[in-house]
């Protein structure tokens, strides 16, 4: 025992050290102890009798209505939620979820698109071969231009944030559901198209290399070898970026625009704490169901 533990010791002290990775930390830690004291943080007003009855205030008003009233039982609050469901709920969680589900579809593929012609291993002049290419000639100095240009396209596009979009689409096509659904599209199609783009260059490429010296083309190549290899994590990117989509359509929603925002921000506005938390329960409940739909389809997809 005593030996084991002076091994481990010994390795201890032995271990490599990298002086950068240490003083960095060591800096990271200074700096959030300087802001500490520069900034303005009191823990003490947070625990205050006032703060306090604010928590015991807000935390009542989160209640469903029938308990405030000292109806607890499961039927009133069942009662109460359905209600909730029927009249504007329902509408709103649908809603949600198409704009949604429509602003993904529309990212994915054009983030697809994009990948195509900034992925360097495939956007070349002679894919998959060693050289891609002569350097020098008017092809591969052509490709390098597309490469270049549709990257900076998607920087543009995922830089400018989904409200901003949303503004500006909102003056073109008035107060309906497109604008949200374009703003959060081309938003993602932008960071979709350049995980899209690493993932196609950091995929086992043997056997597209093996497929390009038997003769194979460009898209033959994409779509017997790069596609299976690479479908598994996109659908996990994909996904993700849609939970994205759901809660951004959430937050968009309070542009006015219908979607459970829009009723989050009318309860709120109403003091209407329970039915604001019930709103926002559905959103969670969004999010929970295209969390499912991704495990389950991504396990399908290593089974096929």
């Amino acid at each position: 025992m005593n030996r084991r533990l002076s091994e481990i010791k010994e390795l201890k002290e032995n271990r490599p050290r990298k002086v950068l990775v240490i003083w960095s930390v060591r800096a990271m830690g200074l700096l959030m102890l300087g802001s500490w004291f520069v900034g303005d943080f009191n823990l003490v007003s947070w625990f205050s009798e006032r703060r306090v009855q604010n928590l015991q205030r807000f935390l009542g008003e989160l209640r469903p209505w029938p308990v405030q009233q000292g109806q607890g039982s499961f039927s009133s609050v069942m009662n109460w939620a359905t209600e909730l469901w029927s009249t504007v709920g329902a509408e709103a969680f649908v809603s949600t979820l198409a704009i949604s589900v429509l602003a993904i579809v529309l990212a994915g593929l054009s983030g697809a698109f994009f990948s195509l012609f900034s992925a360097r291993n495939l956007a070349c002049a002679e894919p998959f071969l060693p050289e891609g290419g002569s350097s020098k000639s008017w092809r591969h100095r052509l490709w390098n231009l597309v490469i270049v240009g549709t990257r900076a396209l998607m920087v543009f596009i995922r830089a400018v944030p989904e409200y901003v979009w949303a503004f500006l689409f909102l003056a073109l096509f008035g107060p309906n559901v497109w604008p949200m659904v374009l703003a959060l599209a081309l938003h993602n199609a932008g960071i979709l198209g350049k995980l899209s783009a690493e993932l196609i260059e950091n995929v086992d490429d043997s056997s597209s290399r093996a497929l390009r010296g038997a003769g194979a083309g460009r898209f033959q190549i994409l779509w017997a070898s790069i596609v299976p290899l690479s479908v598994g994590r996109f659908l996990l990117y994909f996904f993700y970026r849609w939970e994205t989509c759901v809660r951004e359509a959430t937050v968009l929603g309070m542009l006015g625009m219908a979607s459970l925002g829009l009723l989050i921000v009318q309860s709120r506005a109403a003091n209407r704490y329970d039915e604001m938390f019930f709103f926002i329960l559905l959103g969670a409940l969004l999010v929970l169901l295209g969390d499912l739909a991704s495990a389950g389809l991504r396990r399908f997809v290593r089974r096929a």
